[in-house]
């Protein structure tokens, strides 16, 4: 689950142990740097650049998670060193908006730090939050539902889909497969499996 630093993803991860790991997004960080500003600042944007211009060079040829995950070694990881050597040596007051960048980055640099290890995992969740524009205008259209069950079945829906979309699945495709494999009794099917099939 790739996320923004708010605390409930940790917390739901860690009392489900196992159920989901938390990584966290980088264009959140990049976000608060850029909102402070100065020279300081422009290094962690900088360093951050570096990072999404070696996804940028990967997204030029056919996907290979193989070679997506050798680039993050050989080119993301020292980028990632660069940037933690620099973040713990830079001073600034801790409520300065300089400080609580380079905070914001410290509290959540094991879930940063993740998509080294799992070439799955993206370096944000920007494509996640740009799927989400559609049910956030549409919601009064549930207003209507009148149910808790109602609302969580269309949350649970929008998700698929969207989830569908990223991965590459024709929606209706992967909706078809995931209901006869329900009716067949068999274990849910989600979109990333869907396409590997």
């Amino acid at each position: 689950l790739v996320t923004d630093g708010y605390a409930v993803y940790a917390a739901v991860a860690k009392q489900r142990a196992g159920g989901f790991r938390v990584a966290h997004c980088w264009a959140h960080v990049r976000r608060k740097f850029l909102e402070c500003g100065g020279p300081e600042a422009e290094v962690a944007v900088r360093l951050i650049g570096e990072l999404y211009q070696v996804e940028r060079e990967y997204q030029t040829s056919p996907p290979d998670v193989g070679r997506l995950h050798a680039l993050r070694q050989e080119r993301s990881r020292p980028v990632v060193s660069r940037l933690h050597a620099w973040a713990l040596q830079v001073r600034a007051l801790p409520e300065s908006a300089l400080g609580k960048a380079l905070g914001y980055l410290g509290n959540l640099w094991p879930g940063l730090t993740r998509f080294l290890d799992d070439a799955l995992i993206p370096l944000d969740n920007n494509a996640t939050e740009r799927a989400l524009r559609g049910p956030v205008v549409g919601r009064k259209n549930h207003y209507g539902s009148r149910s808790r069950r109602g609302t969580e079945v269309a949350a649970i829906l929008y998700s698929l889909l969207e989830s569908a979309k990223r991965c590459g699945v024709e929606p209706k495709a992967y909706l078809r497969a995931a209901v006869l494999a329900a009716l067949n009794g068999e274990p849910p099917l989600l979109p990333h499996l869907h396409a590997a099939t």
